[in-house]
């Protein structure tokens, strides 16, 4: 049954809060908030929606594992600035979350108002789902808006808490997630084609056993392909193997075959003498020839081409994970290659899982070429598996 949607409910005039996710990696400076500001536009056409509604909209966030206590490093105010600069409007970030002064501040906003409560991981009561700060929250509110899909894996107070104690719904960004992955779930366009790259086969397995059914194609690189190359009993080095993965590998490519799903391993790889971004020797060598005690560090020329002719003959792609140690500039060509391939692509869907995927792909400038490039990773990734997340499940239903 489908969930109840922001322009389901009737949110004007009236006072909305809004979980957002603007968990931003601000550790690397207030300046490089810019950089990584895909979860603040992601989340504007709700916010835009709620002030043309003359509502009052009262954002909230987490940022970083304060634990339950007060961390100066870890305020939201920075983040409501580049908001602010985003929306074109002023957003004023508040002191705390929760608390007199707080409910005292929201009864003076006017319509079209856009304030940011405090890092809602100040209070313990947050992540244990309390219901005393439960209440607090949600009195702040006529209305509440889930638009954070990062989180909707996690039963947090700001999640599904709220959703006891408000009239509730889900954000535009979130609703765009569900349809895009549900869709390519539920009813793909064929021939259908998951990427599969990032550092572990154990964050994927339940992602590749639920599609492996639906699937023409499965692409493996990044540092799962050690695993499956491992698996084949090819040299991989000094590369890191799962090896309690490796039955999980042999099992896939066995079970691929009696299924009409053709595995792809790159034939290729970027290989360096250290785990480095400067290391004193850097070759490419074909996929039986890694050297003893050298580092894969991204799939080949050879394997970026011939994955990317693969996907080009696909309609639904699936991508989750990058194909080198794409942080290190000397090993993201294979990265970029297939993802200049896929954002150049007519009449496909294509849809990128959270994290390190989405970090990459805005890096490269190429989101907007995408048919959706998810805001959660963990989120993402169990969505993928098949699981209920408990933020959606809580929503009432349309």
């Amino acid at each position: 049954m489908p969930k109840r949607a922001l322009t389901d409910l009737d949110v004007k005039g009236k006072r909305v809060l809004v979980r957002v996710d603007f968990n931003v990696p601000i550790e690397q400076g207030i300046d490089a908030i810019a950089l990584y500001d895909q979860r603040l536009r992601s989340t504007l056409p709700t916010i835009k929606y709620l002030r043309d509604q003359s509502s009052i909209v009262i954002l909230c966030s987490h940022l970083g594992r304060p634990k339950g206590e007060v961390d100066e490093t870890l305020r939201l105010a920075p983040i409501g600035d580049r908001l602010s600069q985003l929306l074109g409007c002023p957003v004023t970030s508040l002191s705390d979350c929760i608390g007199e002064k707080v409910s005292t501040h929201i009864n003076e906003l006017v319509p079209g108002d856009v304030v940011l409560l405090e890092n809602l991981r100040f209070h313990p009561g947050e992540e244990k789902n309390e219901d005393g700060f439960i209440k607090s929250l949600a009195s702040l509110a006529d209305v509440f808006i889930m638009d954070a899909f990062a989180v909707a894996h996690r039963s947090h107070a700001s999640v599904v808490g709220v959703t006891k104690h408000l009239p509730s719904a889900m954000g535009l960004l979130v609703k765009r997630e569900v349809d895009s992955m549900s869709k390519a779930l539920e009813n793909p366009d064929t021939p259908m084609a998951a990427l599969m790259g990032g550092a572990k086969v154990s964050d994927k397995i339940l992602v590749i056993e639920n599609l492996l059914d639906r699937l023409d194609h499965l692409v493996i690189g990044g540092g799962m392909a050690v695993t499956f190359l491992s698996a084949c009993r090819k040299p991989t080095g000094a590369s890191r193997v799962e090896s309690d993965r490796i039955a999980f590998a042999k099992w896939v490519m066995e079970e691929s075959g009696k299924r009409d799903t053709e595995v792809h391993l790159p034939q290729d790889l970027i290989v360096a003498s250290e785990f480095s971004a400067t290391p004193s020797r850097v070759a490419t060598v074909d996929q039986g020839e890694v050297p003893d005690n050298w580092f894969i560090m991204d799939i080949g020329p050879k394997s970026a081409q011939s994955f990317a002719k693969i996907l080009g003959q696909c309609k639904t792609i699936i991508w989750n994970g990058p194909m080198g140690v794409f942080e290190m500039d000397s090993y993201k060509q294979g990265t970029v290659t297939i993802g200049n391939t896929i954002a150049n692509m007519q009449g496909v869907t294509t849809v990128v899982g959270g994290g390190s995927t989405a970090e990459a792909v805005e890096s490269m400038g190429i989101t907007d070429k995408l048919t959706h490039v998810s805001t959660g990773g963990g989120a993402s990734l169990e969505f993928l598996e098949g699981k209920v997340l408990p933020g959606i499940d809580a929503l009432p239903d349309k």
